[in-house]
């Protein structure tokens, strides 16, 4: 895709935002939008910060390491989300470089990130990921444990937890599980809530999304980093 289609696609994904919140009777700047750049490079993601973009999500510390820093050189008032698992042997990476980790799902994550964010006297922003459809193969607590565990994180860890994020099961109608997500943060009494992506962002806004995380409908698709 040409960097003209991207802009040309990011512009589209903003209207259809302030098409959803109109229609939601929600503030258009009620919904922070995250281009998910994973798998591109700086020289994609640049014509991005240069029209206005400042809110990115990585699922990967190693390769948001890659690319970043110099980004962030240039562009000093962008802020970048990590929403991808955290393995606990990349937190003092992962508290040096983002700004706000999404995927804080189980107490030794939470314990690692305490513990970083003193050592490096960051306080950064944090969402405990929700396996809103309770699948085995995907992180995040379990429903039905959140609003402890949210507890706990702030209680016992001092976490700044501001929100909750999840990714609903493909293929389902992702509704219901907005909406629960939603009742969750009510009942933790936290306010963000980060959920919906590129095929279900709209839906998601009407169930309350404060942020939603966007990266094929305005990057278009390619194929995964090879790690070998």
């Amino acid at each position: 895709m040409t960097m003209d289609a991207v802009i040309a696609q990011w512009q589209k994904v903003k209207e259809n935002i302030v098409k959803a919140c109109h229609d939601a009777k929600r503030a258009a700047d009620d919904v922070q939008l995250i281009a998910v750049s994973k798998t591109f490079g700086v020289e994609d993601i640049h014509p991005l910060l240069e029209a206005g973009q400042r809110v990115f999500g990585e699922n990967r510390v190693q390769e948001a390491e890659s690319k970043w820093p110099q980004l962030r050189d240039e562009f000093p008032d962008l802020k970048l989300h990590l929403i991808g698992p955290l393995q606990s042997n990349k937190t003092k990476e992962a508290v040096q470089l983002f700004d706000v980790i999404e995927t804080v799902d189980r107490e030794k994550i939470a314990k690692f990130l305490q513990e970083e964010m003193l050592k490096q006297n960051r306080k950064l922003a944090c969402y405990v990921q929700v396996n809103i459809g309770e699948e085995p193969q995907k992180a995040g607590i379990a429903p039905n444990e959140a609003v402890e565990f949210v507890k706990h994180c702030k209680n016992d860890h001092h976490l700044d937890i501001v929100g909750l994020m999840c990714i609903p099961p493909v293929g389902e109608n992702p509704g219901p599980y907005f909406a629960l997500l939603a009742k969750l943060a009510k009942e933790a009494g936290v306010e963000k809530l980060s959920m919906g992506m590129s095929a279900d962002y709209e839906t998601a806004i009407a169930f309350g999304a404060t942020s939603v995380r966007v990266g094929s409908a305005i990057f278009g698709h390619r194929p995964p980093i090879s790690h070998q």
